[in-house]
């Protein structure tokens, strides 16, 4: 019977439909190609979403310098906003080599720094560049976690926090 109905219609007609069948198929299949792509990318991309999550929100600052207009307009100033502004949730100062001498001198720091540690910054000095200059019990004196820091600024680096240096 259907081929009896085919008869009738012209050849070209059924071309035509074949073609137009031929086409929806085309992007039938493009379409079911494209999604099945999306889908089996979509745990790629949410995991790469998530893992920037996990990053740390945790910023290390090295003080190194002993210029004092350093220390000041630069190093402490960046640390201090770093925590009040919420930029970063956890900051740590690390007071390592020349600053370690200049800190327990000058006493316009020094309240600079009690002023950063009331606002939950945590203070921590190089021991070993503190036994260099001398000031390893002044340090200490002004309340900083005065230890080994090559382990814990690895530590650092290594879990994600971001570290600058001045």
């Amino acid at each position: 019977m259907i081929k009896k109905m085919l008869s009738i219609i012209p050849n070209f007609t059924v071309d035509l439909y074949i073609n137009l069948f031929t086409a929806k198929m085309k992007r039938n299949s493009l379409f079911l190609l494209t999604m099945g792509i999306i889908i089996s990318l979509s745990p790629k991309i949410y995991s790469q979403a998530t893992s920037l999550e996990q990053i740390p929100d945790k910023l290390v600052v090295v003080w190194t310098s002993d210029d004092p207009f350093v220390a000041e307009r630069v190093a402490l100033m960046y640390t201090h906003a770093a925590k009040t502004n919420n930029w970063f949730k956890d900051v740590t100062l690390i007071v390592w080599g020349p600053s370690a001498k200049l800190i327990t001198e000058n006493t316009r720091l020094q309240d600079k720094i009690k002023a950063m540690q009331q606002d939950g910054i945590v203070i921590e000095a190089c021991i070993a560049c503190s036994n260099a200059y001398g000031v390893t019990e002044d340090l200490k004196k002004l309340g900083y976690d005065v230890k080994g820091m090559g382990k814990p600024l690895t530590d650092y680096l290594k879990g994600g926090a971001k570290v600058l240096t001045f």
